[in-house]
């Protein structure tokens, strides 16, 4: 078998040609978090986008070995972006270590990417708290089920104990919030926003915390 045979694609040659418009700084909002709604908005309602609030977590550990994992963001605001997760997770474990955090929102179908950078915290557990009862009961017993990133035995380990938590708690009935369960708020120091552009000569404007608060937008080459 010769390496051609090997891969099925010509990935040299897979490409697209994105659009003509772009990204200009006077369009831009005062804030990354104003600018990130204006385009969240248009990835949900316009974008055919499956899951808009996917975005791509990397985290890195004491030694700086990385990771990544797709999450879903549940909130953001001036303060930050949110998500929630089992805090004996690799990515809460990496973040116990070192705080400093990459968001990634990839936004394929609009050739629009988010880079959000930061250092994340845990949310209270009253925040925490409230926004599990939003979610679904199944995804509540879920969050108790699994012993999130340990290594099991097989897939009934996981259902099993669904099945027992799902007895004892029956669909109306309140679900206690875990311990070990929680959120992270990413704190952005940089937000950059990516507009794919004709012949790879992309617009990347990139919003930089300043001390006093305020905000420094610069342009960065494709």
């Amino acid at each position: 078998m010769t390496d051609r045979d090997a891969v099925p694609f010509d990935l040299a040659s897979m490409r697209k040609q994105y659009r003509a418009e772009g990204l200009s700084e006077t369009e831009l909002a005062a804030t990354p978090v104003e600018q990130f709604a204006r385009w969240f908005k248009q990835a949900a309602t316009d974008g055919g986008l499956f899951e808009p609030n996917a975005m791509v977590v990397s985290t890195a550990d004491a030694e700086g070995r990385p990771s990544s994992r797709t999450v879903l963001l549940k909130h953001f605001d001036e303060q930050g972006f949110v998500f929630y997760t089992n805090y004996d997770s690799r990515k809460a474990r990496d973040l116990a270590e070192n705080p400093y955090v990459s968001l990634l929102f990839p936004w394929h179908p609009m050739a629009r990417q988010v880079i959000v950078t930061g250092v994340a915290r845990r949310t209270g557990r009253d925040e925490t708290a409230a926004y599990f009862r939003t979610r679904p009961h199944g995804s509540q017993l879920g969050a108790w089920a699994s012993a999130q990133s340990s290594v099991i035995a097989t897939r009934a380990d996981v259902d099993g104990a669904y099945a027992e938590l799902a007895a004892r708690y029956p669909e109306g009935e309140q679900v206690p919030v875990p311990p070990n369960w929680g959120g992270f708020r990413v704190a952005p120091q940089t937000v950059e926003f990516w507009q794919g552009r004709e012949n790879r000569l992309h617009d990347r404007l990139r919003y930089v915390a300043q001390a006093d608060g305020s905000w420094r937008v610069e342009r960065l080459s494709p």
